[in-house]
């Protein structure tokens, strides 16, 4: 097997000839190459990979990547070269979220490694020190032992540095302007929260209206800072395709990011729904 590679300037092309065309760009997370395939044959534009994607197809919640169960650049970047890439033909470009602030492992290797196998997009959310809230004791105690925004910033200028494509991801307002303001990535994606829905979903509360009004002032923000940036949306009430549609009509976004809606609900609908059919079987009376 041959697994076609791509590069930084036909990544970029395509997503600004969409952005030209006015077509919303999808980007969808996969945790298994059959997700992988599945996603490109529908027509994702970029492929995500990393550890919360995995531990989703395992059955357990995205944010449990939070928590020290497994090296996450390492799994991320494992199961990238021997399920995902194997499993694409190339219609779609893979990103892969690495976790900027490992300890253990040199950022510019990590890039390199992803180069090697085919990857020219990387993301800083594998985990993101933006998940944690800024008022929490948890907060603190991890920027003081240097789990930094300022490491996710480095790892995206030296993506672009490297000739990949850098996407950028924060969860509030003044992380995504550190990040758009520090890193000037390529792409960047306002995440709004984890997606509500299914069996491991958590809902804040937030209403897709909420959501919308909230992502748009970052995008108005980030605009100022980058005019030519390409928007994603994301998150907490964009679980449907509805829901995408009407993130398309209320925000000046260039597309969606999808993981749980396309990934771990459908798969835990599909699975259960037709597996219950056949656990429902009988045998036919004989009279």
């Amino acid at each position: 097997m041959i697994v076609k590679h791509t590069s930084r300037t036909a990544i970029m092309d395509k997503l600004r000839k969409k952005v030209q065309e006015k077509t919303p760009i999808l980007i969808a997370s996969a945790g298994s190459g059959l997700v992988a395939s599945l996603l490109e044959k529908a027509g994702a534009d970029c492929v995500n990979t990393f550890s919360g994607a995995r531990l989703r197809a395992n059955g357990m919640g995205t944010m449990s990547m939070m928590w020290p169960i497994l090296d996450s650049n390492k799994q991320t970047l494992d199961y990238t070269r021997e399920d995902i890439m194997p499993a694409i033909k190339g219609d779609s470009f893979i990103c892969a979220c690495l976790n900027a602030n490992d300890p253990l492992k040199d950022m510019r290797m990590v890039l390199n490694d992803c180069k090697a196998m085919g990857v020219y997009a990387v993301s800083n959310i594998g985990p993101s020190i933006s998940y944690v809230d800024k008022d929490s004791e948890i907060y603190r105690v991890l920027t003081k032992s240097g789990i930094t925004l300022d490491n996710e910033i480095d790892m995206l200028k030296l993506a672009k540095e490297m000739d990949m494509v850098s996407i950028g991801l924060a969860f509030d307002l003044e992380d995504s302007i550190r990040i758009m303001e520090g890193a000037q990535p390529d792409v960047f994606c306002f995440h709004a929260g984890t997606t509500k829905g299914g069996l491991k979903g958590y809902d804040s509360g937030e209403t897709l209206a909420e959501t919308v009004k909230r992502t748009e002032e970052a995008y108005k923000k980030l605009r100022e800072i980058k005019s030519d940036v390409i928007l994603i949306a994301h998150g907490a009430g964009l679980v449907t395709p509805e829901d995408g549609q009407y993130i398309l009509n209320h925000t000046s976004c260039n597309g969606i990011w999808t993981g749980s809606s396309t990934e771990r609900i459908p798969i835990e609908k599909a699975v259960y729904g037709v597996a219950k059919e056949f656990a429902d079987l009988r045998f036919k009376q004989k009279t």
